[in-house]
């Protein structure tokens, strides 16, 4: 069944949310009247495109279809998602849902954009007011995860499970808010700190910069990673959240802070702002900061991506699913020919500083090869549990071509050799379209008792896998390079 979403309204969230789901594959229908409702949402497309993928180390999906309907009718009428993300007015708001209602299915999920209504005010005068939920996301939509799902009391349970695996399948973590409140979680957290802002301005006690240095180069870095709480726990040392809150509640009861009251946000104020604003940052456009913004984020997420940590450990996560979206490798082919062990595309991330593809990544597709050879043998990962795996303990990689981004890649793999302990591999890497060979990488491999820590024989199935091949392989043509080493 092809999954089809609908948004309604397009700017800077409603963009977002057509890239999110276009991204990894949902064909999108659009209606936004605003004549330059296209413009706006092929720029963010745009951005989308250039960063979304670099947070993946495997491939997206084939990008969904995009339609603008010159009515919300046809936006909805087959849409199994429906993302309202319409100006912050509850009039409006009732009115659009009720169109939307008029001609969705009834089992079409209803998300809001709404950063403050709770979901019990936009399902009055609903029809069918369990089909209306909060979906507040946070900008830039294709690449923050977050996105806050909340339900009310007549939202029925399989109807949230179900927005939440949507949510996850498109890369977000989906936060089911207990109850329903005024703001939901984070703006009601951001509020706080926004309050304080607007105070420390209007006393001339800090500029926009400096307010935002504070953020981003002290405690910023740490929430980006930890968040509040957990933050907290390690500044209470060994003693943990107890001793913290011992030791720093009672300022709390201190006249530190004005969150109670709220600067008159006069003409003068408002002025002082925005002066301030574009002394720091007028010197770019609103394309290049958003560019600036995305690239930071990418990076942020992917060094937590590489320690396993916080939203990298939901990136990995979300790479396993996206692995299941795209076509995978053929569990029997012609053992008679070197075996298609990789396909796949040069992804964002691979990419250096000259616009090809960085040399570590054509190790790191040779690499993938070889796991997926060891998965064809029968050493997979239920295997590597038994406490048996295979070690490289030689690699010669040969670069022949340059390859650019989103292209395509295949690794053919021959079995060039075979013992009881080891196993010798020669991957070619070429370009599907072309033919073009980019690389080639010969691997010295030896079978491992990972509790001993030392080399031992591989289990009767998979040395007979790899006798099998060898049958076939040990005639065919010597690759060109093999056994070459640098200088040869």
């Amino acid at each position: 069944m092809k999954k089809i979403a609908a948004c309604i309204g397009g700017g800077v969230i409603g963009g977002g949310w057509v890239a999110r789901f276009l991204l990894h594959g949902w064909d999108v229908n659009v209606f936004d009247p605003a004549p330059d409702a296209q413009r706006k949402i092929s720029e963010v497309l745009n951005n989308a495109r250039r960063s979304l993928p670099a947070l993946a180390d495997v491939a997206m999906p084939e990008e969904g279809k995009l339609v603008f309907c010159d009515s919300l009718e046809l936006a909805v009428s087959d849409a199994q998602w429906i993302q309202e993300s319409v100006p912050e007015r509850l009039d409006l708001k009732h009115k659009i849902l009720g169109q939307i209602q008029s001609h969705c299915s009834d089992n079409a999920i209803i998300g809001s954009s709404t950063s403050g209504f709770k979901p019990s005010e936009l399902q009055e005068h609903s029809t069918n007011p369990g089909q209306i939920m909060v979906a507040h996301p946070f900008n830039p939509v294709y690449l923050v995860p977050l996105v806050e799902l909340v339900p009310s009391v007549k939202c029925p349970a399989q109807s949230v499970e179900k927005a939440q695996s949507i949510l996850t399948a498109i890369g977000m973590k989906a936060l089911v808010v207990r109850k329903e409140i005024d703001a939901h979680i984070a703006d009601r957290l951001l509020e706080a700190v926004w309050r304080e802002g607007l105070w420390l301005i209007k006393d001339d006690i800090a500029t926009t910069e400096e307010i935002d240095d504070a953020i981003r180069f002290g405690f910023g870095l740490r929430w980006a990673q930890m968040g509040l709480f957990e933050t907290y726990r390690i500044a209470g040392g060994e003693a943990g959240m107890a001793h913290f809150i011992g030791q720093f509640g009672p300022a709390l009861a201190w006249p530190w802070t004005k969150l109670m009251d709220v600067p008159k946000l006069t003409d003068e104020l408002v002025q002082k702002i925005a002066d301030q604003s574009d002394r720091q940052s007028g010197k770019h456009s609103i394309r290049e900061l958003e560019r600036i913004r995305d690239d930071n984020l990418v990076g942020i997420m992917r060094v937590q991506k590489d320690a396993n940590w916080g939203v990298g450990e939901m990136l990995r996560e979300h790479d396993q699913r996206l692995t299941e979206l795209v076509p995978q490798i053929d569990s029997a082919p012609d053992l008679s020919q070197p075996l298609t062990m990789y396909q796949g595309k040069v992804l964002p991330a691979w990419i250096d500083y000259n616009g090809h593809m960085n040399e570590s990544n054509y190790l790191q597709v040779m690499s993938i090869a070889t796991d997926n050879f060891m998965t064809f043998i029968g050493a997979d990962g239920a295997y590597v549990e038994s406490g048996k795996s295979y070690f490289t303990v030689e690699t010669h990689i040969c670069h022949i071509d340059e390859v650019k981004l989103n292209k395509p890649l295949e690794v053919k793999t021959q079995l060039i050799g075979h013992s009881e302990k080891k196993m010798h591999l020669f991957h070619s890497l070429y370009q599907p379209e072309t033919g073009v060979l980019l690389a080639t990488g010969e691997h010295m491999l030896l079978h491992v008792d990972l509790e001993a820590g030392k080399t031992c024989n591989a289990e009767k199935p998979i040395n007979s896998k790899l006798a099998t091949i060898f049958s076939h392989h040990y005639s065919l043509e010597k690759p060109k390079g093999l056994g070459r080493s640098i200088g040869c």
